[in-house]
């Protein structure tokens, strides 16, 4: 029976299309399903502020009555005006090991940036630096983060078959948190603090951390404009991330370091792991999805995943990531929590991986974007 490609125009479509994943990997330990309906926020465009820079298409395959695959291709004008490029993404790209069903969800794509005119193809990769991006290529047996795609292995062989090569690959770390304390790097950290005049600023109030926010998200924007495919953060989406998680956040395990005069120079965010309450409530948060998230959030959790380390360029050589390190590690150690895993950076990223040095740490899990000229 032939594959048919429909294009998802309906909520109920959409619902359908957000879906498949997680019954293609339902029996698959490692995966972890996103949330249901940030999904579906993230596709409508009176929900995503990105869309005012973005456009999509999202599409479904089918073999007869069943769904076979699925596909998003992007447009993303930012991207290509920053980085002077001329490219269409795709991104949530899932489907059997059936190369029919593939290659006629991708060739939709590349049909609708022909159409556009666009000259190359490049994914997954999302709407910004802080959507999913990166098709997984090792660690297919690591239990998955709660802000990171799962993909069977056959996925690599499809990609060579449509003619993808690698453009850049991002590498994860597991880090062992250790029971005692550095001595010799936590007098370095403060020295460098005391030298340059910083102070590192713990939150324990979300009003406070609310007036900080939005300073801070434009010392990440900054900080990572120089990593790969990534586009200014209008004001529009730092707000609709800062509404999106100041009030569920852990205030324990987020800090800034200011400046003498009160400037943020760099801001960290780690997030004890909702991997597995996502997991056992399949992404949904009703019935008790949410009292498990809260649950793991705020409660007793081991693990925590590592969202953003950001310092502002003139900064960096100035200590802060070491004021970071060490105050995250002493919050580590006094809340019980045993690992941390780190997102998704790029293997070129040796100033961020030069952090981990210290620490007891694996390299498990690799991801890809792909390109193709068009």
């Amino acid at each position: 029976m032939s594959v048919e490609i429909r294009e998802v125009l309906t909520k109920k479509e959409m619902k359908k299309w957000v879906d498949f994943p997680n019954k293609m990997y339902k029996k698959v330990d490692a995966y972890v399903p996103f949330m249901f309906n940030d999904e579906m926020d993230t596709f409508t465009k009176e929900k995503n502020p990105a869309y005012e820079f973005c456009e999509t298409k999202l599409f479904l395959a089918y073999r007869g009555k069943q769904i076979v695959g699925r596909i998003a291709g992007l447009i993303n004008h930012a991207a290509n005006k920053k980085w002077n490029t001329n490219s269409i993404r795709f991104t949530r790209f899932d489907f059997i090991d059936d190369f029919e069903v593939s290659s006629a969800l991708f060739n939709k794509v590349v049909e609708w940036g022909k159409e556009r005119g666009f000259d190359k193809i490049t994914g997954p990769i999302g709407f910004t630096d802080m959507d999913h991006e990166g098709m997984l290529i090792e660690g297919f047996d690591e239990f998955n983060m709660s802000i990171t795609f799962y993909n069977f292995p056959y996925y690599i062989d499809h990609m060579v078959k449509l003619g993808l090569e690698k453009e850049v690959d991002w590498v994860e770390f597991q880090l062992k948190v250790s029971d005692t304390i550095d001595e010799k790097f936590a007098r370095i950290s403060d020295y460098l603090a005391k030298r340059n005049g910083l102070q590192l600023v713990e939150y324990t109030d979300r009003k406070v951390l609310a007036n900080d926010a939005f300073e801070a998200f434009k010392v990440i924007d900054v900080a990572f404009s120089v990593l790969h495919g990534t586009v200014p953060l209008t004001d529009a989406v730092i707000k609709k991330a800062l509404a999106d998680y100041i009030p569920i956040v852990n205030l324990k395990y987020i800090c800034s370091v200011k400046t003498r005069d009160g400037k943020i120079a760099g801001f960290a965010v780690m997030v004890p792991s909702i991997a597995k309450a996502l997991k056992k409530s399949n992404g949904r948060m009703l019935p008790f999805g949410i009292f498990r998230m809260l649950k793991a959030l705020k409660g007793k959790n081991d693990t925590l995943e590592m969202f953003f380390v950001a310092v502002l360029p003139e900064y960096q050589s100035k200590g802060i990531p070491a004021m970071i390190i060490n105050h995250l590690g002493k919050v580590c150690r006094d809340n019980g929590i045993k690992i941390c895993e780190t997102g998704p950076e790029l293997e070129v990223n040796e100033s961020v991986q030069g952090l981990w040095k210290g620490f007891d740490v694996r390299q498990h899990r690799r991801r890809r974007c792909w390109i193709k000229d068009i």
